[in-house]
């Protein structure tokens, strides 16, 4: 269900936040103890600042309650995705080659589940990493999770 909802508004939501400027990277919707939160992460070239945030939160706010969107009480928060952001469109492994990246398997894979590399690129429905001279391609159906890495 949670799926459901988030694909649903990032459908909604995408539009106003292109109009923007900005880029929707990530739609989230769950819940943590007793509270419902919608999360919205934006980015543009150069970062996101407080005033894209809360022009997205309220234009998004105003447009959901028309919609009566989401059935029951949330708390929308919209925020920049952050250094260690989410790659999920196929955009993104193609802007973000050579960087580093974390990719986390939903289920063991050559033996691990979290692999760590330079990011090749999105080829034939595979995260193509190279890790000191290797190269490891991981079937994109078995990703939970690819982002930016911090290198320290």
């Amino acid at each position: 269900m949670n799926e459901a909802i988030e694909q649903q508004i990032a459908s909604m939501v995408e539009p106003l936040v292109r109009e923007k400027g900005l880029e929707l990277v990530n739609v989230e919707y769950l819940k943590e103890g007793a509270h419902w939160y919608l999360r919205l992460y934006i980015d543009k070239d150069g970062g996101v600042d407080m005033d894209d945030c809360s022009t997205i939160s309220h234009i998004v706010s105003e447009m959901l309650d028309q919609k009566n969107a989401i059935p029951q009480a949330y708390m929308l928060e919209v925020s920049s995705p952050g250094l260690e952001r989410p790659l999920k469109k196929e955009e993104d492994f193609v802007r973000f080659q050579g960087s580093l990246v974390n990719v986390h398997t939903s289920s063991q894979f050559q033996g691990y589940k979290k692999f760590s590399g330079n990011l090749v690129g999105l080829i034939n429905d595979e995260i193509v990493l190279e890790y000191n001279d290797e190269r490891v391609a991981i079937p994109r159906t078995l990703v939970k999770k690819t982002h930016l890495a911090l290198d320290f």
